[in-house]
């Protein structure tokens, strides 16, 4: 299941994005409208989404996370765009992983509430 919003995920929602791949889930969010689309098995599809809701594709970055053990990556084939100085499938800039990391903490509040 695909879900795509600005708000926190809910505890139903996140069981609900585990259907794919159990304790991990892909997300894509748009960093600049803070959207994220989670739970599809390619990260094309939640950028696909983004794109048709009107997200710019350099705004878009994909990675996920270990529900286990709360890590966050940043790697997906979407995240190649030489033009956006991103060659790799990891995001290269570190502030735009700063970024991606808060708003995942943001849409998972329930995995790091203190």
């Amino acid at each position: 299941m695909i879900i795509t919003q600005s708000d926190p995920f809910t505890p139903n929602q996140i069981i609900a994005l585990q259907e794919e791949f159990g304790e991990y889930i892909k997300t894509v969010i748009d960093i600049n409208k803070k959207i994220c689309s989670a739970g599809m098995p390619l990260h094309y599809l939640g950028e696909k989404i983004l794109l048709e809701i009107g997200s710019i594709q350099s705004n878009i970055w994909g990675g996920g996370i270990d529900l286990v053990t709360k890590e966050i990556d940043y790697n997906s084939f979407i995240n190649i765009r030489p033009n956006d100085n991103n060659p790799k499938n990891e995001i290269q800039s570190e502030e735009i992983k700063k970024i991606y990391n808060e708003l995942t903490q943001y849409f998972f509040p329930l995995l790091y509430e203190r």
